[in-house]
């Protein structure tokens, strides 16, 4: 018979074994991050939302992350896992999945509140489409008062969303009301921040405050434009000289964005970024009639402590960076990254540091993307510029993320792979969402 001290030492001995093999099983078995990439979206970067999605979860740490896709179509329905998964892998795959034929071919989607709580398609029987029915109308069952329930599924269910929703409806504030509502983290700015930086007229307005220099520009709306076309022309060429470059205030990727060397084009330009938004931009040009700037670019990483990335630069394939520069396979004649930029030790600083003030100014946190631009070396008339004039043109709170985007590119020339970089926004996300935790929302 074991004596009964013998048996209580033996005992402890057993209980601290157990309790050692529990924590290295703990460890052995620790819980991945459930990490939601949301994607795709109704805006007009739509393309560029999948591309940047794509280089994402072929990057990111499987071993460290469990990863959930989510895809947005372009109809605003939230789509399931699968579904998800073939909107990224091609045009076909993305139409049958997008298509009104989902009856027939037994798709299922989600509602936003069923993906986000389990990464899994909660399924819907297809029913045929009827031409006076929305089709989000069969899948945005859940409601504001369900996600705005303290330890709801959102929150539950993942650790963190990864937002690639360039654009409306995405890089706005909107969807990160929603994720606030669910008190749940997610990468990059917050409502504010996102709002702000989004609408160029109100970014402008925070510049000017903050005193960064910028190019002339006017602010007016669709709703103008339209109704007085011939008082508009005139307020803007007394206001500004060409070349202009007209824009949506709410859109990115330079998607509607248009150069106007003269009045001729300048209607159609007009009723291009009508076309994206409500509000619309006009800004002078740099350098004026017949010379290009430079086109330089910073990359921001961090929250209340923010760093730059090196400076660089983009000498784009055609009058400046457009759309088709930034996404179009142009293997003849390609836009080129110079990184770094070829700037003096004392431009380089002065670029970054205005690129750090741009950002305090809209009150962004996570990453952001700088854009500038500078007179070029000699003038339109061919005088030389003796220290040519930087301007801030705008920042960007979910910059292009494919892999052969400027932000990535300019945080691996600062010593930051893609890899590190997406842990590095995942780790920032998740101490904002602890930092938030401390604010007090109540009196009591």
């Amino acid at each position: 018979m074991v004596p009964l001290i013998n048996w209580g030492i033996n005992a402890c001995k057993s209980n601290a074994l157990i309790l050692i093999l529990l924590t290295l099983l703990n460890i052995l078995m620790k819980k991945k991050l459930r990490i939601g990439i949301l994607f795709g979206g109704r805006s007009g970067e739509h393309e560029v939302s999948l591309l940047s999605a794509a280089s994402i979860l072929k990057a990111i740490d499987r071993k460290r992350y469990h990863v959930i896709p989510i895809a947005i179509d372009k109809q605003g329905r939230w789509l399931s896992t699968e579904a998800s998964q073939c909107l990224l892998e091609g045009p076909a795959a993305a139409q049958l999945a997008s298509s009104s034929q989902a009856a027939e071919v037994d798709l299922e989607f989600a509602t936003a509140a069923a993906v986000l709580r389990s990464g899994e398609a909660l399924h819907i029987p297809p029913t045929p489409s009827h031409p006076m029915r929305r089709a989000t109308d069969l899948l945005q069952r859940s409601t504001g008062a369900e996600l705005a329930q303290p330890g709801n599924p959102l929150a539950a269910s993942l650790d963190l969303v990864f937002p690639v929703l360039h654009g409306t409806f995405g890089e706005d504030g909107t969807i990160q009301g929603l994720f606030e509502l669910a008190d749940i983290a997610y990468v990059g700015s917050g409502v504010l921040g996102s709002a702000a930086a989004m609408d160029k007229d109100v970014m402008k307005r925070l510049f000017a405050a903050a005193s960064l220099p910028q190019t002339p520009h006017l602010a007016l709306l669709r709703s103008q434009w339209r109704a007085d076309p011939k008082r508009v022309i005139r307020l803007i060429e007394k206001s500004l000289r060409y070349p202009l470059f007209v824009k949506p205030a709410n859109l990115g990727s330079s998607v509607g964005i248009s150069k106007v060397h003269a009045r001729i084009e300048l209607a159609a330009a007009l009723d291009l970024a009508a076309s994206f938004d409500r509000k619309l931009i006009v800004e002078q040009g740099v350098g004026g009639p017949g010379v290009k700037p430079r086109e330089l670019e910073v990359a921001i990483l961090g929250n209340n402590e923010a760093e730059a990335s090196v400076v660089g630069e983009i000498v784009p394939n055609k009058e400046f960076y457009d759309y088709d520069s930034k996404y179009a396979d142009s293997p003849e004649d390609p836009s080129i990254p110079i990184i770094p930029a070829k700037l003096t030790a004392a431009e380089s600083k002065q670029v970054r540091a205005m690129a750090l003030a741009a950002f305090r100014a809209c009150d962004c946190s996570g990453l952001a993307r700088v854009d500038f631009l500078m007179e070029p070396v000699r003038d339109a008339k061919g005088r030389k510029i003796k220290k040519p004039r930087i301007f801030l043109s705008e920042i960007n709170t979910l910059p292009g993320f494919t892999s052969i985007s400027m932000y990535p590119k300019l945080w691996q020339a600062s010593g930051i792979s893609y890899k590190q970089l997406i842990d590095r926004l995942i780790a920032l996300a998740l101490d904002r969402h602890r930092e938030k935790q401390q604010t007090q929302f109540t009196l009591s």
